[in-house]
This record gives C-alpha cells, sequence and structure tokens, in this order.
C-alpha cells in the first residue's frame, strides 16, 4: 500500500464525515412539517392530554410515520389566487347550504327521488383538479361521485334526484362549474389554456375560442331524433335519457 492509498482513504473517509450531516440537514427540510403538525394534534387528541410528554410523543410517531411511509410525490405545478380561492370557498358553502335544504325538503315531501348516474368530461388534465372537484361535488349533498377515471379525465356521478338538480344538464354544468372555480384558484395560467379556459380568477374571463375545423359539421354523422345524448346517462328506473 503507497502513501497515495493512504491519502486517497483519508480523504474518502473525511467525505463521508462531512456527508452524514448533510444527509440529515437535507432530510429535515425535505420532511412535510405540516403533516408532522397534524399527526402531533391527532395524538393529542386521541390521548386527551395536552402534556409535553405527549407533544414529545406526537412529534416523534409523526417523523417515524413519515420517514418510514412517505407520501408519493405529487406531479403538476399548481399556484395560489386569493380572490379566486375567495370564491371556491364562497360559492361552495352556499351551495352545501343550498343542497342541504333541498334534500330536506325532498325528504318532508315523501317523494319518491328520480335517481341518475351521469358522466362527465372534465376539461383538466391535472390529477389534483381531478380529485378536488371529485371531492367537493361529493361533500355537496344529493350528489355523490361512483367512480373517476383518472386516465380519461372523467367523472361518473350519482345525483340523488334529477328534479332537485335542475335536470341532467344543470348537473352536468354544475360539476363542470365547480372544476373551473378550482382551476381559477390553484391553476396556472398553462393549464388554464390548456383547459380551454381564459387565463384569470374569475370565471367572467371566459373560454378560449374554439378551434375552427371546416367541414367538421357535414362530415359528422346525423344523430337519430329518437337517439340519447349521452348513452353514458342513466335515470334510476327509467332507462336511458
Amino acid at each position: 500500500m503507497t502513501l497515495f492509498d493512504l491519502r486517497d482513504r483519508s480523504r474518502a473517509a473525511r467525505r463521508r464525515r462531512i456527508s452524514v450531516p448533510r444527509r440529515i440537514a437535507r432530510r429535515l427540510v425535505s420532511t412535510p412539517w405540516v403533516l408532522v403538525l397534524w399527526l402531533t394534534v391527532v395524538w393529542v387528541l386521541l390521548w386527551g392530554d395536552l402534556s409535553v410528554g405527549n407533544v414529545v410523543a406526537g412529534v416523534l410517531l409523526g417523523l417515524l410515520v413519515t420517514a418510514l411511509m412517505p407520501l408519493p410525490r405529487v406531479s403538476g405545478r399548481l399556484t395560489f389566487r386569493p380572490l379566486g380561492v375567495a370564491v371556491l370557498v364562497g360559492v361552495f358553502v352556499g351551495q352545501v347550504i343550498g343542497a342541504s335544504w333541498q334534500v330536506i325538503g325532498l325528504v318532508l315531501s315523501g317523494r319518491a327521488p328520480r335517481g341518475a348516474v351521469i358522466r362527465v368530461q372534465l376539461r383538466s388534465h391535472s390529477d389534483l383538479i381531478l380529485s378536488g372537484t371529485g371531492g367537493m361535488c361529493s361533500l355537496v349533498p344529493g350528489s355523490l361521485v361512483v367512480e373517476a377515471m383518472r386516465n380519461a379525465g372523467m367523472l361518473y356521478m350519482h345525483i340523488l334526484d334529477v328534479d332537485v338538480a335542475g335536470g341532467l344538464k344543470k348537473a352536468h354544468t354544475d360539476v363542470l362549474a365547480q372544476e373551473e372555480r378550482l382551476l381559477r384558484a390553484f391553476a396556472t395560467n398553462d393549464q388554464l389554456v390548456d383547459a380551454g379556459l381564459r387565463p384569470g380568477w374569475s370565471r367572467r374571463a371566459g373560454m378560449l375560442p374554439a378551434p375552427s375545423v371546416e367541414g367538421a359539421a357535414a362530415d359528422a354523422p346525423a344523430e337519430s331524433a329518437d337517439s340519447p345524448a349521452d348513452p353514458h346517462t342513466r335515470t334510476e328506473g327509467e332507462g336511458t335519457v
């Protein structure tokens, strides 16, 4: 073993000693502290005793959970528009309150509900927007997501009563409007354009002009008068509508 070999080994050992603190610091920076804080709060609430020991145990447990079972990285980039978020929250609260009274009225009327399952093709290609739209629609009384197709960007919604929802077209439009409010609250300008929307926090910004295809109407097959508008829209007890 030469002197150069000993020198190289000593340098490698020194690098390993230096890299250990760097790895620890990098791990601490990348730790999801919001999730650790939430797990600590849940731990303290489960014990029902706010003490130093419970808080320390909750933090250690949160660090252990996030280290052993890390959440997958979410693809995509989002932004934050305060006015768009305010509109999203305000409209959502109004929808929850209004739909609650509508469901109460339906129950008190004693009328049998006429439910339906509708298919809604979303305009965004973001998994976060798909999940957010489905979750917020399910939280509104009278509607529930029964299936979400991630690759196709499609939601299948169960409507408790078509008449209360204002009809199938109104229910379909409400889902797309919910998606648009989410997009205008959190999506980037590129994501808005990709979804066919003009950038901006308000729905008044409108849609982008659809690309004109000459001869598309002439080449499209004629639709029969008695053919369904959407073969994937089904009303309970009445077949396909």
